[in-house]
């Protein structure tokens, strides 16, 4: 028995660069902002959720799932199957009915191959109910409920107006002969009962199971009546007198259940005898005697049901209860629930329902419920899985992960999951994913505010969790789940007691929790090197913390270092939040990636760049202060460089910082306005030679189709801010050595290149050689150049191009042979990409050598770039490195390289979508990702090789269906749909 409680009120490049249409990744996982409606096919296997914004997404076995889109964005209300016809209906918001089939297109011949064409779900049909003679309002046949007979060539449609109206189909056309108005029904009932009161909504419409033809009709008012639709009369009327929520059938046909917004349930008796039935054989409030929620729907699944929560002291719970003989649990979700089903045994010669699994849809995620495992566990989702279980903060992408990186993080994940989860079949298994396995393993991290970071399988359709890793317990927080040994999640037995000691028996289920402990523990930044399994994170609060990959449970003490970025500056004082407090004592790790060591910067103020050099054992981070090096393999800090300049007041206050002072605001703007002013004035008073190379350069730099760039002012607020770093081998002191470099770019166009010493480079590390001295051991950095962008942009991007123009190879990858040596033979340049411009300097004079003024040209500004190869399709050994730019404007902008001659531009992201601009990242064979809401990601494709495409085909006895929105899966339903299809002549 399963019932639900808490009812909202209803509410009136050519070969290797052609850019596809962003599609949406099969995590379209943020239900808040589109699960209105659910169904489910028994008899296809298929789910089926209608969105607020007008699609339709069917899921089943992991991998299966496409998407229609009605022509109108407007909101889903309710979805129905026609099961086992793979045709569905939907409802929308503006009250119009639609019908949806699967059609396959004809065969096509490319390239002298005949293929199979394509499978796609499209709107065939639409219907509008009319509205009543005489009634100007059209909410009085407003849909608010449908039924779908037996026979599946009639549909039902309960309205506001308390008519139930009978649609032929597929045709959906009005039956006008079956109309039941309410009038009809109200002339049948007792004077008593009538009192001059409307009856209300239809709210519930269920079917006889075992007598086709007659159905019960539940109104608000707490009337069901059991209607034959062949003879046109009632068999029987229930008079109920409490606001009917919802009705369903027991099996046998003989009883029924209501349910009500007291919180309580009755059921009723169906006879032969009387046509007005009174009293119910039973009523119940499970949780009463005090005033109780609404049960918004009932199932009745073989045994008896219950009802809902005490508004006094549970009114603010989203419930879902289920409840055989003695075992009782109250499911509780942190997010309201939307609708829900049972998969059970659909065969009418069967004596019992035989439930085996619950799937609730709620706002912000999907839950499956084991019912066949005693305790009923949760299933783990493999598609749906909540990415905002809390707010995401950042992200990376890491392509082609070892397999053996790939099974240490699937037994870390494996190991993390509790004991309420259970390790069924997933029980929504409709289809046959035909897609080749991927060619290689691809992740994506997410961090979030709770201080968590996210794996995510993202190399086919779907993003799959594979692990969670959480930084809260290396700190001292305020809810400290270490400070009570005594976890009821790892002490089954535990966890028992107390359910039985409480009552309702609450059960927390789902992982969608959106608040933090403590904002401080956000992750603002990730870097992952997966050659050698170290993992850096940087948060809110100044926290870097370096992980290591473990196999096994580990307690210990975490290694602190700070390093203070201020270097006793005077005249600063931090005025944010404090830092986090570390833990002073051993702490148990899960197995995965486990702290090694934690370095807090001083001020604690948020990271905002972060690079990690495994191989040499460096992790670089910068603040809105400055930045800094450090060695964490000696822990060891290297370097301390404070890029404050005298006015960046607005750096002390912290992003936590929730006072801003108008005076200040005001008296800056006035400085700026004095500024111009008297600027405005020496610049009358230069001599003629002056004014006459000033025409000289202005002409030279600006041409007639640029935009004028004025320099930004050097005392801008927070023009500290270190936007990027770049670890590279290459020649920065002179043209004949090379050796490892740091390089940082600034928000106030300021570039900083240091020269590093790191002992054992080349022969070794100094460390495991006999004999050397401490210092010979320590890691030295030296100021090479520093340079400062004319106008000033802040520095998004710094990248070290080798003698043919290539990016330089990752760490690990040229020591290991994991791909090609750079060329260091010939002379090499750096790419420095800034806001407004990109321009390449040589090495190691660093003089110019090519630019594209990108905001003087197009207007706009970059926001993200990354040097990607893309490989051609058509031949297998040739690919180009490219230049790709996201600006503010949501378009991609690529060139080619060394030379940044601009190549193609496409429109990607809407311009006024700031937060998925600011959220996108680029992977390295040509595709990228950004949240299209802040629980929803979407990805694109600029590579012809890398298609996110749908594929799909038909043959004589199969039945294909087609990913419309996310990557190229082929679809095949299994052998008995083809018998169905071919029964169906589909």
């Amino acid at each position: 028995a399963i019932y639900c409680f808490k009812k909202e009120k209803k509410s009136n490049l050519k070969r290797i660069l052609p850019f596809r249409r962003p599609s949406s990744l099969c995590s379209l996982m943020g239900i808040k902002e589109w699960g209105f409606a659910l169904a489910f096919d028994p008899k296809l296997q298929l789910m089926a959720i209608g969105t607020k914004s007008g699609a339709i997404k069917i899921y089943g076995a992991p991998g299966v799932e496409f998407t229609g889109l009605h022509k109108d964005a407007t909101a889903v209300t309710q979805i129905l199957f026609l099961p086992g016809r793979g045709c569905l209906l939907s409802v929308l918001d503006d009250n119009t009915i639609h019908r949806w089939e699967l059609v396959a297109e004809s065969t096509r011949e490319v390239g002298g191959v005949k293929k199979e064409g394509v499978v796609s779900l499209r709107e065939v049909d639409s219907y509008s109910l009319p509205g009543r003679p005489g009634i100007e309002s059209s909410s009085a046949t407003r849909a608010t409920v449908l039924l779908l007979l037996k026979s599946c060539d009639l549909l039902c449609v309960g309205t506001e107006g308390g008519g139930v109206y009978v649609l032929e189909l597929p045709r959906l056309s009005l039956k006008e002969n079956q109309t039941l108005l309410q009038d009809h029904v109200t002339q049948s009932l007792p004077d008593d009962y009538r009192c001059g009161k409307s009856l209300g909504p239809v709210e519930s419409l269920q079917e006889h199971p075992q007598q086709a033809g007659k159905i019960l009709i539940g109104y608000s008012r707490g009337l069901v009546v059991l209607w034959d639709l062949s003879s046109r009369h009632a068999d029987q009327l229930f008079l109920g007198k409490q606001q009917l929520e919802s009705l369903v059938w027991e099996r046998s046909g003989n009883l029924f259940v209501s349910s009500h917004n007291d919180g309580g349930y009755s059921v009723w008796a169906v006879t032969n005898g009387n046509i007005y039935n009174h009293q119910p054989v039973s009523s119940t409030i499970p949780y009463g005697p005090f005033p109780c929620k609404a049960i918004t729907k009932i199932l009745w699944r073989t045994t008896q049901l219950s009802g809902g929560m005490p508004r006094a002291s549970y009114g603010d719970r989203h419930c879902l209860t289920i409840q055989q003989d003695k075992e009782h649990v109250t499911l509780d979700f942190t997010s309201r629930v939307i609708d829900f089903f049972t998969v059970h045994n659909m065969d009418n010669d069967k004596e019992f329902d035989d439930p085996s699994a619950l799937v609730v849809l709620l706002e912000e995620e999907l839950v499956v419920i084991d019912l066949l495992t005693p305790g009923w566990p949760s299933l783990p989702t493999p598609y749906l899985a909540p990415l905002h279980s809390s707010a995401i903060t950042c992200s990376c992408h890491v392509t082609n992960v070892s397999t053996k990186l790939w099974e240490r993080l699937i037994n870390a994940g494996k190991a993390q999951q509790s004991r309420r989860h259970t390790h069924r079949k997933w029980p929504i298994c409709g289809g046959k994913s035909l897609a080749p396995p991927p060619r290689q393993q691809e992740l994506l991290l997410t961090g979030h505010e709770d201080g968590t970071v996210r794996f995510w399988d993202a190399s086919g359709v779907a993003l799959t969790p594979l692990y969670k890793l959480s930084t809260a317990n290396v700190f001292h927080t305020d809810c400290d789940p270490i400070d009570d040994p005594h976890d009821p999640c790892d002490d089954p037995d535990m966890q028992q007691q107390e359910e039985e000691e409480e009552w309702p028996p609450f059960r927390k289920v789902g992982c969608f929790d959106p608040y933090s402990d403590d904002p401080r523990l956000g992750i603002q930044k990730i870097s992952l090197c997966k050659y050698s399994n170290k993992l850096v994170v940087a948060g809110t609060a100044g926290q870097v913390i370096v992980l290591g990959l473990n196999d096994e449970r580990s307690d210990h003490l975490v290694d602190v270092s700070v390093m203070d970025l201020l270097q006793d500056r005077e005249g600063f004082t931090w005025k944010g939040h404090d830092r986090l407090e570390p833990r002073l004592k051993p702490a148990p790790f899960l197995p995965g990636f486990q702290p090694l060591v934690l370095l807090q910067c001083l001020p604690p103020a948020s990271v905002t760049a972060v690079a990690l050099h495994a191989e040499w054992n460096l992790v670089a981070f910068g603040t809105s202060h400055g930045f800094g090096l450090f060695d964490y393999h000696r822990r060891n800090a290297v370097l301390a460089r404070c890029t404050l300049h005298p006015n960046d007041s607005l750096a002390m206050e912290g992003p936590l910082s929730r006072v801003k002072s108008l005076k200040k605001s005001l008296r800056q703007s006035f400085r700026r306005i004095r500024k111009s002013r008297v600027s405005g004035k020496k610049r009358a008073v230069i001599t003629t030679t002056s004014k006459a190379n000033a025409a000289l350069a202005e002409q030279e730099e600006v041409a007639p189709v640029q935009r004028r760039i004025e320099p930004r002012s050097a005392d801008d607020s927070l023009s500290g801010v270190v936007r990027c770093f770049c670890f590279a081998d290459t020649f920065l002191r002179d043209g004949t050595h090379h050796g490892p470099t740091l390089w940082a770019g600034t928000n106030s166009g300021s570039v900083y290149a240091y020269a590093l010493e790191v002992p054992g480079v080349d022969s070794g590390r100094t460390c495991e050689r006999g004999g050397a001295s401490e210092s010979s051991m320590c890691v030295e950095a030296v100021l090479g150049k520093e340079i400062q962008l004319m106008h000033r942009a802040p520095v998004v991007s710094i990248c070290v191009l080798d003698g043919r123009g290539k990016p330089l190879p990752d760490p690990y990858e040229a020591s290991q042979d994991l791909s090609i040596a750079p060329d260091m033979t010939n002379a090499h340049s750096v790419l420095i990409a800034s806001e407004e411009q990109l321009k390449v300097f040589s090495l190691p004079k660093v003089s110019a050598k090519t630019k594209f003024k990108l905001t003087a040209h197009e207007g706009c500004r970059v926001r993200k770039v990354a040097l990607v190869l893309f490989s051609s399709a058509v031949q297998e050994d040739y690919s180009e490195h490219t230049l790709v730019c996201l600006t503010n404007m949501g378009d991609m902008h690529l060139f080619n390289m060394p030379g940044l001659r601009p190549q193609v531009r496409f429109d990607c992201i809407r311009k006024e979508d700031i937060s998925g601009i600011a959220s996108c990242v680029f992977t390295k064979n040509g595709q990228g990702f950004y949240l299209i809401s802040p629980s929803e990601y979407e990805r694109f494709s600029l590579s012809a090789k890398v298609l996110i495409k749908p594929q799909c085909s038909k043959g004589a006895s199969t039945f294909l269906f087609l990913l419309l929105t996310s990557a190229c899966h082929n679809i095949q339903l299994d052998e008995a749909w083809c018998k169905m299809a071919n029964r169906c002549k589909w």
